[in-house]
């Protein structure tokens, strides 16, 4: 892999005695005193303990967390000589936890150093040395040899350090890591050197767990598992590495009992038929157990074990004709949280992992069944909660400026090793390669790929903004929403992402002042009713087909204050009684929409209409001459900014103006009369809107909705209704810079 220039001169070639400047100036982040409960439960002596990599255990290991040297030199210093102190591993410097709390610049290197004993091991074995992630550019040594030169952020990756140790005694392991954040071109996710309002605190160097393995001289050193519910099998590939060719073995095991069995050769499916298939769900997160064995005749090499679940997510129509995305061929719809995965004193890394498997415990309770896991990848153990809880994953690609070339190869190359490591777990059901034209190229050629390299899950192309009509899915961005994308006849329609609700929590936030959110509230009563009007809209979307939203978010983190829970998790904003509402999202009787006056959603509609104030103070009732109007279609404005917070539209009249004002004549059955009292108001207004009914004013809506909105008819628009002819008539102000407007009335029912 290619160096960064600065570490060419110095890195690869110095030794222990290079000339060093101690007590570099190196910034230090805000003081920042907010913990959550797990920081008291950290033991320098006991960091993380748990075994990292769930899909491939083995009995033998040793955690090297805990207390290492650390220096921060410039990039092109030799490895130093002396230390500038203890760093607490595998926390980023950059965080609480780490016990340093310093900012690493594009210009400086972070340098770590240890010594450990290596285990013993039995002749011919091996000896593996595996980080679980390393933020960015990692040179790493043993006894001063160079072992691995590695750039990902997010990817576990492996070094084969046998011939580099020396005996049973002590050894020497040192590493060099380059991190730019944003200063440079590869994934980062929201990290910055500057945090602020969605972007948070930078995190440099080792944040997962790293550790030694020994191993047979030839041993698995992979296993994928590709499940098809519909044969009720699984595939296995194992993947060996070493100078002998035995066979594999396969054992699928249901509730610690075989229930089958398959022999191959590594590197070639394995196929496994299940009897009585037990397909995994979020309501029945069923896990098989596999044991892996390498053999050489009778003799074993080598066994792994590892784990998997039998499930189908596919593209469907429900009974409606909607497209849906489908669980094990049934339509499901999917709600849940965008989940950042930062902690206030570990910033990318858990304090302990009953923290990590808090986030999806919680997730669950509050009645979500899904998590967009976004612009950041997690440690293994994230996902084997998920997997075992029972929750689906929409996982993000973390972003970056991928506007060159250099950049472009780097997001791909990272982007098919998180695609790797991640494949096996059941809980991941879609793949979201960009997140709103951040670092985006190429789109349909990228969506394309991943479709083809993982065609057992769904791709979203974008989520939010640019749109370039591939993959499975439509995503639409609007805050605070609710909102879905224009009709697709070939993808299912979601929402991405909308909702950001703010309220600070005193003696709970990041800082005293100055919090972040989309809308802002001040008691937790505000924020309920606010919450609650989201969810009713959503209900409605869904019976227009809409198949999956994420509310915005899981936890605040850092200046947002958009979370459910506050960032240190120990204040939930929302009421039990709002939270059980999330229940009636998973109704299969979701409200129908019947349109009594059609909206222009999906079809234009015709109005009369002037940008000129009208001479006729009478201009809104039905006996005014509204021939010398123009005629056009809605919806009238102009095409929607570089704004993620509106619901997309169709402008089909051009509306440029400060005012609007509109006519139209709509015709009233029998049967729509007797509805009367179901009718609500199909709107989408921006900005100042007034109606009339045949003469009477029947309703103000001040200010944008940046999107449709189901409104009920009140007792004076239902008095101004008649059978047959009626004139409704439309006043439109706009106060601020975008402008649009639509209404139609609609007969809503269950």
């Amino acid at each position: 892999m290619r160096l960064h220039p600065l570490l060419v001169v110095g890195s690869l070639a110095t030794t222990l005695c290079g000339t060093v400047v101690r007590g570099q100036d190196s910034a230090s982040p805000p003081h920042v005193a907010l913990k959550t409960r797990w920081a008291a439960d950290v033991n320098p002596d006991r960091i993380l303990p748990e075994y990292p990599r769930p899909q491939l255990t083995r009995t033998r290991w040793v955690n090297l967390n805990g207390r290492w040297d650390y220096a921060i030199r410039d990039s092109g210093a030799a490895t130093p000589v002396m230390w500038d102190g203890k760093i607490l591993v595998p926390y980023p410097i950059e965080s609480q936890l780490s016990g340093v709390g310093k900012t690493v610049s594009q210009t400086q290197a972070l340098w770590y150093h240890r010594t450990f004993r290596a285990p013993k091991r039995s002749a011919g074995e091996r000896l593996l040395l595996h980080f679980g992630a390393v933020d960015w550019h990692t040179i790493v040594r043993v006894n001063d040899r160079v072992v691995a030169d590695h750039e990902g952020g997010y990817d576990p990756f492996t070094v084969d350090i046998t011939d580099a140790v020396h005996g049973m005694g002590n050894q020497e392991l040192t590493l060099h890591v380059w991190d730019p954040t944003d200063k440079g071109p590869q994934p980062r996710g929201k990290q910055v050197q500057k945090p602020d309002n969605i972007y948070y605190t930078a995190v440099t160097g080792i944040w997962q767990t790293v550790w030694l393995e020994p191993v047979p001289a030839t041993y698995v050193a992979g296993v994928t598992i590709v499940p098809d519910l519909d044969a009720g099998t699984f595939s296995v590939t194992v993947a060996t590495t070493g100078p002998a060719k035995g066979s594999v073995h396969v054992a699928a095991l249901a509730g610690g009992t075989s229930v089958a069995t398959a022999t191959g050769t590594s590197g070639a499916p394995i196929t496994l038929k299940i009897p009585s298939a037990h397909a995994w769900s979020p309501s029945d997160p069923y896990l098989y157990q596999f044991h892996i064995t390498l053999r050489d005749g009778a003799r074993t090499i080598d066994s792994v074990a590892s784990y998997a679940g039998l499930r189908k997510i596919s593209v469907g129509r429900d009974a409606d004709g909607h497209l849906r995305m489908m669980l094990n061929n049934q339509a499901v719809f999917q709600y849940g949280p965008l989940d950042q995965g930062w902690w206030p004193e570990g910033l990318y890394t858990a304090p302990t992992d009953a923290a990590l498997k808090f986030d999806i415990e919680k997730t669950k309770q509050l009645g979500f069944n899904m998590i967009r896991k976004h612009v950041k990848v997690e440690p293994a153990r994230w996902y084997y909660y998920a997997d075992s809880l029972g929750i689906l994953v929409w996982q993000d690609m973390p972003a970056g400026d991928n506007n060159t070339p250099d950049g472009k190869v780097e997001y791909e190359r990272e982007l098919k090793t998180m695609i790797d490591a991640l494949r096996n777990h059941p809980s991941i059901i879609m793949w979201v390669p960009f997140n709103e034209g951040w670092g985006q190229f190429d789109t349909p050629r990228v969506a394309n790929w991943v479709k083809e390299y993982d065609p057992t899950r769904l791709v979203n192309n974008a989520s939010g903004w640019n749109d370039e009509h591939a993959g499975d899915v439509a995503d639409a961005h609007v805050y605070p929403g609710p909102g879905m994308p224009l009709p697709d006849s070939v993808r299912v329609a979601v929402l991405g992402e909308f909702g950001g609700l703010g309220l600070p929590i005193e003696g709970h936030t990041w800082q005293e002042s100055k919090s972040w959110g989309y809308r802002r509230y001040t008691t937790t009563a505000q924020l309920d009713s606010a919450y609650r009007s989201l969810l009713d809209q959503l209900h409605f979307m869904i019976g227009d087909g809409l198949s999956a939203a994420v509310y915005t978010q899981t936890t605040d983190v850092e200046t947002e204050v958009n979370g459910l829970m506050t960032y240190d998790r120990d204040v939930i904003k929302l009421s039990p009684q709002t939270i059980a509402e999330h229940a009636k999202l998973y109704d299969p009787r979701q409200p129908k929409r019947r349109a009594v006056v059609e909206s222009s959603w999906k079809t234009g509609q015709t109005w009369r209409y002037t940008t000129t104030q009208p001479d006729s103070a009478q201009w809104f009732l039905p006996t005014f001459a509204d021939s010398a109007w123009q005629t056009g279609q809605a919806g009238f404005g102009i095409p929607i900014p570089f704004d993620y917070a509106l619901m997309p539209v169709s402008i089909r009249t051009p509306w440029n103006t400060p005012d609007i004002w509109l006519r139209r004549t709509f015709t009233l059955s029998a049967s729509d009369m007797n509805a009367i009292n179901t009718l609500a108001w199909r709107i989408y207004h921006a900005e100042d809107t007034e109606i009339y009914i045949n003469g009477v004013r029947v309703g103000t809506f001040p200010g944008r909705i940046p999107g449709y909105r189901e409104i009920p008819l009140d007792a004076v628009a239902k008095a101004a209704l008649r059978p047959g002819t009626n004139t409704i008539a439309v006043h439109v102000h706009k106060a601020k810079v975008w402008q649009y407007f639509d209404i139609g009335i609609d007969e809503i029912t269950m």
